[in-house]
């Protein structure tokens, strides 16, 4: 008897112990290789059909299962031949990294995954291809509701039939269709499910049935925007170049956070290029009623985050029938979302996709990276940056601002390459690392860090912790008439600089908005002190004691012709020293340090006695601070 009862009572604690144990160890993160889909023809329809449905489902089951724990890994993304993701995994892998002594499992299909997963999602959410909008409400309804999306497709080899009618036989939860294929949503009558009238517009419609059931009630996160192309992809695959510009890669954060996703044109003047019968302005109402939402649902003391970009290369701009070019869409979409306190993470087109922004999520993060102090008077004094008098010493001081990493996307595709970049710290480079791409592209942020010279400077891009137009922070807020969003951006700056150690915005873009007003110089200068870079402002100026410098001329072509750009600002007669110093900041877009080094080599030979000098932008707005106040350098 004694035995008997011991026995069970032993093997318990065994179990107990064994189901600790377990716990304790974490279990092995799953890979899926996203790579054969780079090798399907955009010539074949069904081969794009398949890149499309395949990346889809893969990347809102990564959102799903990633939401709580980093779980799934992608090898999706490549440039150049080498593979973007691998290289990350790599670096986090490494000795003393993050994932360092973690295992790994390659999953081999497409099944298995489904399959490894299969308890994370309820089931799946079906779209209609003749409403491509459909396809953005699948990754709404996904994330909200932990469901798979699929095309609707009968075809036997459609992704659809291997997974709703075969195979894992996913139970529909959701259809955005009719069950028998028909539309649901046609620009007739009353919206479906809800009693608001038709718009006229079957992609109207959807939006508003997903605002209606989705945004409206809460189900979506009150702090997320996802603005990706829609299912129209399909029909235009080329137009954007590689098959990852379809950005679904994108989608896995965002799921992760349950928001809204949307395609919409940013212009009134004209209907949007994919919905020409719509009525004058339908996107445009669409975009600001759920910006409106959002900005109610958070009561209007968070900012909102935008994934994103204007999908120029196919709708909404004369690339795609329309009237207006790529840059003015790119401003009128951030001056409206502006006046409703968002911001854009802007993926735009080209280096766009990247893939394991939910994985990265979960990267445990310093509560501070800190950076060199600005330099002290003595320091500016042994450079030669100052005369024994304590005045800011007679030379023409540039600064490149090296961007343009408003986007987590482009900051991840282009730290390999520019940053790795062999010429790196031979020359002071400023790096516009917009700080908030922390959220999204951590290993990226924490590896320039650990990894930069003393040449290296980090500065905040446009126009801080996100792009914004600042002048459309304050009342009269055109679009919204809401009262000031300017204490909440600042709240929202000044967290991010303060972790990442970041004094200077080295960009604020204005576009389309008014120049900023008292109010917002007064933000920047609590959490930007030392200094911003704008467009509507003076050349030089003081706000309080705050420096200002308006952005030069950027930099486009070949060093030697940038030289001679570069030169022709300069100013005066360049034989000799300025009687007196120049400031001057250069914009630059996805160059690599090489590059830099030429352009002042040549401008040096071409102008050996102007007393060019590159400084860091820090140190030029220090400069040019001393020199305004009219004040002698401590110890001058």
């Amino acid at each position: 008897m004694i035995r008997a009862t011991l026995l069970p009572l032993t093997l318990g604690v065994a179990s107990i112990a064994m189901n600790a144990a377990s716990a304790s160890v974490p279990q092995p993160i799953a890979i899926y290789s996203l790579s054969h889909i780079a090798g399907l023809s955009l010539d074949d329809p069904a081969q794009v059909k398949q890149a499309w449905d395949e990346a889809h489902l893969v990347a809102c089951l990564q959102g799903i299962v990633n939401r709580r724990s980093p779980r799934l890994y992608l090898d999706a993304i490549y440039d150049g031949g080498r593979s973007i993701d691998r290289y990350w995994l790599d670096k986090l892998a490494a000795p003393g990294a993050w994932l360092h002594g973690r295992h790994f499992e390659d999953v081999p299909n497409l099944q298995a995954l489904v399959e490894r997963f299969r308890q994370d999602v309820r089931g799946a959410v079906v779209w209609d291809p003749t409403v491509p909008a459909t396809s953005n409400l699948a990754s709404t309804v996904a994330g909200c509701e932990d469901l798979l999306p699929l095309r609707y497709d009968p075809d036997p080899r459609s992704l659809y039939s291997q997974m709703v009618l075969s195979g894992p036989r996913l139970p529909v939860k959701v259809w955005l269709l009719n069950p028998d294929g028909t539309s649901m949503f046609t620009g007739k009558g009353t919206v479906p499910g809800t009693s608001r009238p038709s718009t006229g517009s079957a992609k109207a419609d959807a939006y508003v049935w997903a605002i209606e059931h989705y945004l409206k009630p809460g189900r979506c996160s009150n702090r997320h925007l996802a603005y990706y192309i829609d299912g129209a992809w399909l029909a235009n695959p080329k137009a954007g170049g590689s098959v990852w510009n379809h950005t679904l890669t994108n989608h896995d954060y965002f799921v992760a956070r349950r928001a809204f996703f949307f395609d919409l044109s940013p212009w009134d003047d004209e209907p949007a290029t994919d919905d020409r019968s719509q009525p004058l302005g339908t996107d445009v109402a669409l975009l600001k009623e759920i910006l409106g939402t959002v900005y109610r649902n958070n009561g209007g003391k968070r900012m909102c985050h935008i994934g994103g970009f204007v999908p120029w290369a196919f709708k909404y701009t004369d690339a795609a029938g329309g009237k207006h070019e790529g840059v003015p869409s790119e401003w009128r979409f951030s001056e409206i979302i502006s006046a409703y306190n968002a911001y854009l993470d802007a993926d735009a087109l080209g280096i766009g996709a990247m893939a394991n922004a939910s994985f990265y999520a979960h990267m445990p993060l310093n509560r501070r990276y800190p950076q060199r102090k600005p330099p002290t008077p003595a320091e500016l004094r042994r450079q030669g940056f100052l005369a024994k008098d304590g005045r800011v010493a007679a030379k023409r001081f540039v600064a490149f601002y090296v961007g343009d990493y408003d986007s987590a996307a482009w900051l991840y595709r282009m730290v390999p390459s520019l940053w790795d970049h062999p010429d790196r710290a031979k020359l002071p480079l400023s790096w516009a690392f917009n700080p908030n791409l922390a959220d999204r592209a951590a290993p990226a942020m924490v590896y320039t860090r650990q990894t930069a010279s003393p040449a290296d400077v980090f500065i905040a891009g446009d126009s801080g912790a996100g792009y914004i137009n600042p002048g459309l922070l304050e009342p009269p807020r055109k679009w919204s008439d809401l009262p000031s969003g300017t204490d909440v951006w600042a709240r929202h700056c000044r967290s991010y600089y303060k972790r990442w150690d970041i004094r200077v915005t080295g960009f604020i873009i204005d576009g389309y908005a008014p120049p900023m007003p008292e109010a917002v110089l007064d933000a920047y200068a609590t959490f930007s002190p030392g200094g911003v870079v704008a467009q509507k402002v003076p050349q030089l100026s003081m706000h309080g004691s705050m420096p200002i410098i308006r952005m030069d001329y950027d930099l486009t072509q070949s060093p030697a012709d940038s030289a001679r750009v570069m030169l022709s600002r300069l100013g005066g007669d360049l034989s000799g020293p300025p009687a007196e110093p120049t400031f001057h900041v250069f914009r630059a877009i996805l160059k690599d340090p090489g590059w830099y080094g030429q352009l002042v080599d040549e401008a040096v030979r071409s102008q050996p006695n102007a007393a060019i000098t590159v400084v860091d932008l820090p140190t030029l707005l220090a400069l040019e601070k001393l020199y305004l106040t009219g004040r002698n350098a401590p110890g001058g």
